[in-house]
């Protein structure tokens, strides 16, 4: 995908908008999830109301053939335009020295953008980030975003409920969904939480864990996938 700056603020939809769109649109849904490349991403916030609160920093993990590629990771932190609260410090142990001399988010949505491309976006409760990045993407470039998105979260949950999962009865009382609940259940790599980089991490193996399990139930390609799911969060 080719660079754009951010200095080009259009009143209508920045044409690498038009072209996403347009690219999805026609995706071709019935190709063995081998075949499809993933960005894994994952923000932090300094809280979750959608319009008070700011991204203050960005991770994202690219997959291809279903692998991680570990070399191809984007991380950036990005200056709040109001002061940070005292509470989210606490979360995701980001200070305000740390961010003060961070670029805002409009300069790094770019770089962001480009490294998504034309690939599937993945994360953990994903509305929630693409909530705040397509309200960003929205104000600066006039769209949001149209690549297709999968939650694990959901994920997890048909995989439970509809599979018989083994490890239906291993989850704590409340059948907590938190992805490092779900990652420690199933054994996978623990991860630092709270960092944006290293969540997009722990959910890039926690997907792939799943997208394996639905493999071995019969589920290949994109198309079945997202029907096994019955309204799973895909954004087709």
């Amino acid at each position: 995908m080719t660079f754009f700056s951010i200095s080009e603020l259009f009143s209508h939809v920045h044409p690498m908008f038009v072209e996403n769109k347009r690219y999805f649109k026609a995706l071709d849904q019935f190709l063995p999830m081998e075949e499809y490349e993933f960005v894994v991403l994952d923000t932090e916030l300094t809280g979750l109301h959608e319009r008070q609160d700011e991204i203050v920093s960005i991770g994202a993990v690219r997959i291809k053939r279903l692998q991680i590629m570990v070399g191809e990771t984007f991380y950036a932190q990005v200056k709040p335009v109001k002061p940070l609260p005292k509470n989210s410090t606490l979360i995701h142990r980001l200070t305000p020295q740390q961010l003060k001399d961070a670029p805002p988010l409009g300069e790094v949505l770019p770089s962001f953008i480009n490294y998504c491309g034309k690939a599937l976006l993945v994360g953990h409760f994903v509305d929630l980030d693409l909530a705040f990045l397509n309200r960003a993407c929205k104000r600066l470039f006039g769209s949001p975003l149209h690549n297709p998105c999968v939650d694990t979260l959901r994920l997890a949950q048909i995989h439970m409920e509809s599979f018989g999962s083994p490890y239906r009865n291993k989850i704590d009382d409340g059948h907590s969904y938190s992805l490092s609940e779900l990652s420690r259940q199933y054994g996978l790599p623990a991860f630092a939480p709270h960092d944006a980089l290293q969540d997009a991490m722990q959910t890039a193996y926690l997907f792939l864990f799943l997208i394996k399990k639905f493999q071995g139930e019969g589920y290949r390609t994109l198309r079945e996938i997202f029907r096994a799911g019955q309204g799973a969060r895909w954004a087709l």
